[in-house]
């Protein structure tokens, strides 16, 4: 057997390898599943307070549910464009529901979307908690929550230097071309 014949079937070992992932997208599918039983139990349990709520109850409430919605889309944006962009295409092309992004998103893209995700996330998160200073019956921890101020800002200035680090090597010619 050649070099060239071993190079081949290792390129292909390779290239298959990336169905391995295919298990990592299931389990991301189950873990939808799971944040949408928590968002009806959720929805649910807060139905029959629906009269007797504050308004600061029903922000709240309404925040919990935004966030769970955030991570749904989240969870849903990584799959859908993770497979395509990883394992394989999605054949649903003719299909009236398909995301006009889908297709076109790259890993640069991904990871922006993906942060711009978990930045929204962690606002939710810490709007919910200054909320609760309000709330004489609830015992806020000023560490902890100086601790989610300081890791929203290190999210936000993460997202910021991704997206500047993608906009400089957009405009950095690709060195990268191999000539074979």
């Amino acid at each position: 057997m050649t070099v060239r014949a071993l190079e081949i079937r290792f390129e292909r070992l390779l290239f298959g390898a990336r169905w391995l992932l295919a298990p990592l997208y299931a389990g991301m599918v189950l873990a939808l599943l799971a944040i949408l039983v928590v968002f009806a139990r959720e929805l649910i349990a807060e139905l029959g307070h629906l009269g007797t709520l504050t308004g600061e109850q029903a922000t709240l409430f309404a925040l919990s549910l935004i966030d769970l919605s955030l991570i749904g889309n989240l969870l849903m944006v990584v799959m859908l464009a993770g497979y395509e962009s990883f394992v394989s295409q999605l054949h649903i092309d003719v299909h009236e529901d398909r995301p006009e992004w889908l297709g076109t998103i790259d890993f640069a893209g991904l990871k922006l979307k993906v942060i711009a995700s978990i930045v929204a996330i962690s606002a939710v998160a810490l709007l919910r908690s200054f909320l609760l200073l309000g709330d004489p019956a609830v015992a806020v921890d000023e560490t902890h929550l100086r601790w989610m101020v300081v890791i929203q800002l290190t999210f936000v200035v993460s997202g910021v230097l991704l997206a500047l680090m993608d906009w400089i090597s957009s405009r950095t010619p690709d060195r990268s071309a191999r000539k074979d």
